[in-house]
């Protein structure tokens, strides 16, 4: 089977990785044509490909000619208004369409769900309206592909782990809030999860990527600054007598997918950049 991404970025790359080592013919796409060299060098092939918001690039249309399709592009809502990510969407959807690609798996986010706290934690069955939404953006992104045949949505929560350290974000500020509990999930294990979905044919399901253990955001922010000589946070917001907002990874793990990381604290970090 043949499998396209686009985004070979923070999650796309170590996915492509793992498919390939699993025998799966896989193409994806970077918005740098310098970064399409570096990407052939260690084995992947890579193309340019970007959507300003229409198509270009180099080549392509390779992207279109397989049964898989990974769209990972990242709304960047809060630098814009969303309207330049739904415009890209739009036009990948009709290339889409017109393309012979069977499966499409949408990467998504759990910023969807209400920002209001629960008292259960929020599940793919809770019903989310443009009415309360906690991101229209990516809401709407959804819908985008949402006519098609066989579409899996996945919502991930934060996207953690290698040189995405939490503590570092928070190091030697005052008032940072550490009474809460966090929906993370570790990057390779977002990489993995993706895989299975298409190992075991998951389709026509949404997902949420979310590590089963909510830790506590002041023991990891601690723990970082412990682990990798970070400065901890001058000060905690106080405690406040309110509900987490949580987010139920449970549905994934009922399909036999197992966390590598299922708790946060154990997340594997590094202050060396990687790609």
């Amino acid at each position: 089977m043949k499998v396209s991404i686009i985004g070979l970025g923070w999650i796309g790359l170590p996915l492509a990785r793992l498919l390939q080592e699993d025998g799966y013919k896989v193409v994806g796409s970077t918005t740098s044509s310098n970064k399409v060299a570096k990407l052939k060098e260690e084995g992947i092939n890579a193309l340019h490909f970007s959507l300003m918001p229409f198509p270009q690039g180099k080549g392509f249309q390779e992207l279109f000619s397989s049964e898989v399709l990974v769209v990972n592009i990242p709304p960047r809502s809060k630098s814009t208004d969303g309207r330049f990510y739904l415009e890209q969407l739009k036009f990948l959807q009709s290339m889409v369409e017109q393309s012979g690609i069977q499966k499409v798996i949408f990467v998504s986010s759990t910023g969807v769900y209400p920002e209001v706290a629960h008292d259960e934690a929020y599940r793919e069955d809770d019903v989310v309206t443009e009415e309360n939404t906690g991101n229209i953006i990516q809401f709407k992104g959804e819908g985008t592909f949402r006519g098609l045949k066989d579409l899996t949505i996945v919502r991930f929560g934060g996207l953690l782990g290698d040189n995405r350290i939490p503590g570092k974000y928070v190091a030697g500020k005052e008032g940072v809030a550490g009474h809460t509990r966090v929906n993370f999930i570790y990057r390779n294990d977002a990489a993995r999860l993706l895989h299975w979905i298409i190992k075991k044919e998951l389709w026509n399901e949404t997902f949420n990527g979310i590590a089963p253990i909510h830790t506590l955001r002041k023991d990891i922010y601690e723990k970082n600054a412990v682990d990798l000589g970070l400065q901890p946070p001058a000060s905690y917001a106080p405690v406040k007598e309110e509900v987490n907002r949580l987010i139920s990874g449970d549905k994934i793990c009922q399909t036999g997918f197992r966390f590598d990381f299922p708790d946060p604290l154990d997340f594997p970090y590094s202050l060396a950049e990687s790609v």
